[in-house]
């Protein structure tokens, strides 16, 4: 039987997955829990691993509701096979988003990965901004407004011009839908972070956002959209 590497499911996994030493010193963690320490500190999800530990070695599952800005979830997992190391995973809490209406006659299949590179590509034609970007490749094609699609990007963009760094994501929510013409569609989720931005057009995101059928949170070092997928 050859060996399976488990590192590339976890690494992939949508449900954060830290693993401590016994100093709160984060050894590993996935794409997703780096994502999640944007919004929640080290420590505190350190305290949280030591708090809702098993008694003795091995795994405990405890069911509780815990909220950080836009992630939603249900229960954690926490398990240790020696005294040296923990580790702690996140269950996201599955959500129906409000029933809207669309005439997606009038929407284009789209890739979305190469709509957002083009956007990309753009700004850092005009900004030398250092810029990391992780996207998930497997997100089908899916109906949407380009023009008005890239024209939120440009200005989404915008907003982080003076940024000394700029990190980008793309993602399915696992276990969250929408409701849009009585039937029920994946959302994804697309998060710009920096240290800072410019936030004198919140306004104008929003609306446009809005016009694109897209949630958005406007955070004081982020922008998150997200977006329905329509297939159909």
């Amino acid at each position: 039987m050859h060996d399976i590497n488990f590192q590339s499911f976890i690494d992939s996994d949508n449900s954060p997955f830290i693993l401590f030493n016994h100093q709160g010193k984060i050894i590993y963690l996935n794409n997703s829990a780096e994502i999640l320490l944007g919004y929640v500190s080290k420590n505190e999800l350190y305290n949280m691993a030591l708090q809702y530990a098993p008694q003795s070695f091995g795994v405990k599952t405890t069911t509780l509701n815990l909220n950080y800005d836009n992630f939603s979830f249900y229960a954690i997992t926490v398990g240790y096979e020696c005294e040296e190391q923990i580790y702690i995973r996140f269950y996201h809490a599955p959500r129906v988003k409000q029933s809207i209406k669309i005439d997606n006659t009038k929407l284009i299949l789209t890739d979305i990965n190469l709509l957002l590179e083009a956007n990309i590509t753009l700004f850092k034609s005009k900004y030398n901004i250092p810029l990391s970007l992780l996207t998930d490749p497997d997100i089908p094609k899916f109906k949407i407004d380009q023009n008005r699609f890239s024209k939120l990007l440009r200005k989404v963009f915008e907003m982080f011009k003076d940024a000394k760094e700029v990190s980008i994501y793309l993602k399915f929510l696992v276990g969250e839908h929408i409701i849009i013409n009585n039937k029920r569609y994946h959302i994804v989720q697309l998060g710009i972070k920096a240290s800072e931005r410019i936030a004198d057009t919140d306004s104008d995101i929003s609306a446009l956002a809005k016009e694109c059928f897209i949630s958005s949170v406007l955070k004081e070092d982020a922008i998150v959209l997200e977006i329905p997928l329509l297939i159909d």
